[in-house]
């Protein structure tokens, strides 16, 4: 920027040099022209010298010098320095210009001596080097600002470049860019790093989510598994024990043999309700999509009654309902119904109450809310919030006596979530236990709506 600068100041300084000397190169030729002219019209020429001398007198040619020559190059006339005798004389230090009359017998030759007089008048004008030298000066701050502005930001971009490239996010500092073009830029730079790393946090967690949800799902397969294998061993081993005994004493008498196959086919019932029970939370588990329909629950609770009383699926308790005639929900029928014979046979086999039912508790706009209950002896409360676990018995010796799988509630809360809804379970107050489930009302309009999608795949 400096070298810029003195370089046009160079330039400015030449042209005015040559500006100058070329206005007093054209001042000699006009005088020496005045007084060819003044000869060429015989006019006094003292008279032109004279005038000259005191025109120019305290000004730029106040050293001029005139010298006249006839035509033997004969001094006729002189006014300036006596120094220069003859026309002949060269010097570079001279500014001057000489001219011939038309006949010949008259030479002017006009000079001004490169003298101290002649550079007083070219530095006497200050205003340019005044100019000049501003100019430069405030060429020389703005070119600090700007360097130093620029600079701070690009020390401070490289200050924050070398924090990244440490790779530890938690102690990387953020600086204050100025409020500049430079620093709008740097703070998009930094902007646009917090996003990748914001981005990149958010897909490390994903990761881990899924990673984590993969394993639940694995380790509770596993536990299903493990489980399945020791359920499986208890009826199979007492109905392996009941056809060795049989096999081996041909002889037995028989009512012993009819116990013993008695024993031995409820244990393959219990098996086969175990193999059921196990299919069906598998199912449910595996999150496929179930088909739903408008189902209308007060209905499916009826033949529900029905198929209890005929089956005997209640036991000794009795079993009433408190539902709405106009009760439909989004549901599949199969699911639903299953889902309340478990909670049935839950109640007949662990509550030890008279009576169970079922009843709506309250209606919103999506959902209705339904509680199930019995009067028995309820749970312990240290053992409510696992008695939707799978094979969880709170007693499982009296629960293998009465035929529990331990999959009923497991197959109930899956029901109940498949459908969308939420469940839960608490003692009551007056004795035994409540479960309060949720199910999604049916939307007529949803129904017109799916209707027209499915025409729309038709056409």
């Amino acid at each position: 920027m400096l070298v810029i600068v003195c370089s046009l100041a160079f330039y400015h300084y030449n042209r005015e040099v040559n500006y100058r000397s070329a206005n007093i190169i054209s001042q000699l030729k006009l005088i020496a022209n005045r007084l060819i002219d003044g000869y060429e019209q015989d006019r006094d020429i003292d008279g032109y010298l004279e005038f000259f001398k005191r025109y120019y007198e305290n000004n730029s040619l106040d050293e001029l010098i005139v010298k006249i020559y006839d035509s033997n190059d004969s001094l006729i006339y002189s006014l300036g320095e006596e120094y220069l005798v003859s026309h002949t004389d060269k010097t570079k230090n001279i500014q001057e210009f000489q001219t011939t009359s038309l006949d010949g017998n008259l030479t002017v030759y006009a000079a001004m001596p490169n003298t101290t007089t002649f550079s007083k008048t070219f530095s006497a004008d200050t205003s340019f080097w005044v100019i000049m030298s501003l100019f430069v000066l405030a060429t020389l701050v703005s070119a600090f600002i700007s360097t130093r502005l620029l600079s701070r930001n690009v020390i401070m971009l490289k200050q924050f470049a070398d924090s990244v490239s440490s790779n530890n996010t938690d102690n990387i500092t953020i600086p204050e860019f100025p409020h500049d073009e430079l620093g709008d830029i740097s703070r998009r730079i930094v902007q646009l790093y917090r996003s990748r790393i914001d981005s990149a946090a958010r897909s490390e967690r994903d990761h881990a989510v899924a990673l984590n949800a993969i394993k639940e799902k694995t380790l509770v397969k596993k536990q299903l598994t493990n489980n399945i294998n020791h359920e499986l061993k208890t009826p199979i081993g007492v109905i392996k024990g009941y056809i060795e005994t049989i096999l081996a004493n041909p002889d037995m008498d028989d009512d012993t043999r009819t116990r013993f196959l008695t024993r031995a086919s409820e244990n393959i019932e219990r098996l086969v309700r175990l193999l059921s029970d196990v299919s069906e939370i598998t199912r449910l588990e595996d999150g496929g999509q179930i088909p739903v329909e408008d189902v209308d629950f007060h209905e499916l609770v009826f033949t529900l009654d029905n198929d209890i009383i005929d089956a005997g699926m209640a036991g000794d308790m009795t079993f009433s309902y408190s539902l709405p005639a106009n009760c439909h929900v989004k549901g599949n029928g199969g699911l639903l119904s299953g889902m309340l014979a478990n909670l049935v046979k839950n109640a007949a086999l662990h509550s030890k109450g008279k009576n169970m039912g079922l009843r709506l508790v309250v209606e919103t706009p999506r959902f209705y809310t339904f509680a199930f209950y019995d009067d028995g002896v309820g749970v312990n409360p240290q053992n409510l919030s696992r008695i939707f676990e799978r094979f969880y018995r709170e007693d499982s010796g009296r629960s293998r006596k009465v035929g529990g799988t331990g999959l009923g509630l497991p197959i109930v809360k899956n029901t109940v979530e498949a459908h969308g809804g939420t469940i839960s379970a608490h003692n009551r107050s007056m004795g035994g236990l409540e479960f309060m489930f949720t199910l999604p009302k049916w939307d007529p309009e949803e129904s017109i709506s799916d209707n027209d999608d499915e025409k729309n795949k038709e056409n």
